[in-house]
């Protein structure tokens, strides 16, 4: 407890623990006010979601919480920066020498491959750690260059790029910078569980990009004696199948007809007589007294 309360004390801890406060700050300010984001914040934000390689840096802060020295922290960052810069900075050329390469028909590995190292890193013995690192660093920062370059809207917007570098470089040093204060032998067995948890997840993730997808689920069988164009009757009511009620004849006169929608009433014509559209008047009554001709002798 003694050495916990003498690390929060250090001024290495106190400026890291703020710039991480600041960070999150800033993330939740930009989540939660409902605005038009603007490319600096879609950058960081972006960032943010790519979760395999949000854990490929989370794992080499790790390590960088674990240097022995400063010159090791650099080294890991500098191993970071080395492929991303250029590759952002020339992005179009490049993108187009790596697919006409073999690597180009493998690119969805880069950053489960990432994953896996930067947790492999953790299992390393300090001596090896100090190169492993570095180029684990390197292929994290070439994945992230591919999803950055990838999702620039190909015009190349240097408030999007640069936000998304920087939220990178915070996801990976901040947290190691945090740590370092309490550096020890106790870090170890921790680091290895993590870098195991990492390795399993880029295996999975790894496998789930080969295996295909399931297919659709096959038709239920047809009942005994129906053909496949028959239509479908709704289930009986248990009362009929108990003959308790006598079921209906599907096929009567009746029923056929009860189906069938009614057909429209034919217009009917008026009568030429009573309509005066057609110069016709109705007949008009006769009072007038019938008068029968006497019959001739």
């Amino acid at each position: 407890m003694a050495r916990l309360k003498a690390g929060a004390r250090t001024t290495g801890f106190k400026v890291a623990f703020a710039v991480f406060l600041a960070g999150v700050a800033m993330v939740a300010t930009s989540l939660s006010i409902q605005h038009d984001f603007a490319f600096f914040e879609l950058g960081y934000l972006f960032t943010l979601s790519i979760y395999d390689l949000v854990l490929a840096m989370l794992g080499l802060s790790i390590a960088i919480g674990m240097a022995g020295t400063i010159r090791q922290v650099q080294a890991i960052t500098l191993g970071f920066l080395a492929p991303l810069v250029p590759m952002l900075a020339f992005f179009d050329p490049i993108f187009s020498v790596i697919l006409a390469s073999p690597l180009g028909h493998e690119l969805f590995l880069i950053a489960p491959a990432a994953v896996m190292l930067s947790g492999a890193v953790l299992w390393l013995p300090e001596r090896l750690r100090r190169y492993g690192a570095p180029l684990a660093a390197a292929v994290v920062g070439f994945s992230l260059s591919l999803f950055i370059g990838l999702d620039d809207f190909g015009i190349g917007i240097k408030d999007f790029m640069l936000s998304a570098v920087l939220g990178a470089l915070w996801i990976l040093i901040v947290p190691g910078m945090m740590l370092r204060p309490f550096r020890g032998e106790w870090l170890t067995i921790p680091a290895r569980i993590i870098g195991s948890w990492l390795v399993v997840i880029g295996i999975i993730v790894t496998v789930s990009l080969y295996v295909p997808l399931a297919p659709n689920a096959p038709t239920p069988p047809l009942p005994t004696g129906s053909q496949p164009d028959a239509p479908a009757f709704p289930p009986l009511d248990p009362a009929m199948e108990e003959g308790l009620i006598v079921a209906p004849d599907l096929f009567s006169d009746e029923a056929l007809q009860a189906d069938q929608p009614p057909l429209p009433e034919e217009p009917s014509m008026p009568n030429e007589g009573e309509n005066p559209l057609f110069n016709s008047r109705p007949e008009a009554p006769s009072f007038a007294p019938s008068i029968t001709p006497p019959a001739l002798p």
